[in-house]
């Protein structure tokens, strides 16, 4: 963006290409859809730590009931305790991955309710009714989550950020140069226009960034270590 800053403001001086163009409704053509798209994305972060959060909570909550019955033996214990690490780790590393199935992760989850069936004589039914109630907000926010992790910004959005960001140098610098006048030093005008790219282009990439807050690339991605069970 900075070569092309430079280019068409080069090519403006050489074939002295200078006109007025009132910039307000570029302002509303690139910043409105821009900020707009920053926004969203910066509540689908929100979301997702919330989303998380209540992840580990569940999951935490679902093992403390298992743990408290007496009834089941240490070994059971021990297993459905892997049985719900497996679940937290499965669901982390498929955020933090470009894989869209969630077939292993339903797999796993199935798990815990089978377990529960296999022991039902072990398991009172307080428990029971306790373990499921958590298992469907552990369900909720799982989904949530998925839903944040495989759908993104509208495409067509932000290609019309993109496409109206590049155009924006052909129309800003000989703007510039009429504005500032053909006594202005040059290089205030060069200054300006590469200056006004690069706070778009660097919004836009915030943009990018921030909607996909689990692949660990922007510095305000999510740590999904954070919300394993043992951290």
């Amino acid at each position: 963006m900075i070569i092309i800053s430079v280019v068409v403001t080069y090519l403006s001086y050489y074939f002295n290409i200078v006109y007025a163009v009132d910039l307000t409704l570029l302002s509303i053509a690139i910043i409105f859809p821009l900020v707009f798209t920053i926004r969203g994305s910066f509540r689908r972060r929100e979301k997702a730590l919330e989303h998380l959060s209540e992840f580990r909570s569940t999951l935490k909550t679902v093992k403390y009931f298992f743990m408290i019955n007496p009834q089941l033996d240490d070994a059971n214990k021990e297993r459905v305790t892997g049985i719900l690490h497996n679940i937290n780790d499965m669901v982390l590393d498929h955020l933090g991955s470009k894989d869209r199935s969630m077939s292993s992760v339903d797999e796993i989850i199935n798990e815990v309710y089978n377990f529960v069936l296999s022991h039902n004589d072990q398991i009172p039914r307080q428990i029971r009714d306790r373990v499921f109630r958590f298992m469907k907000n552990m369900h909720e926010s799982i989904e949530n989550l998925h839903a944040i992790h495989i759908h993104r910004t509208p495409i067509s959005l932000k290609a019309y950020c993109k496409i109206f960001i590049y155009i924006f140098p052909c129309i800003y610098a000989p703007t510039i140069i009429s504005n500032l006048g053909e006594f202005a030093p040059v290089w205030i005008t060069y200054f300006v226009v590469i200056l006004t790219e690069f706070i778009l282009i660097s919004l836009y990439n915030i943009q990018m960034h921030l909607e996909y807050p689990f692949d660990n690339v922007g510095v305000d991605d999510i740590d999904l270590d954070n919300f394993r069970i043992d951290r």
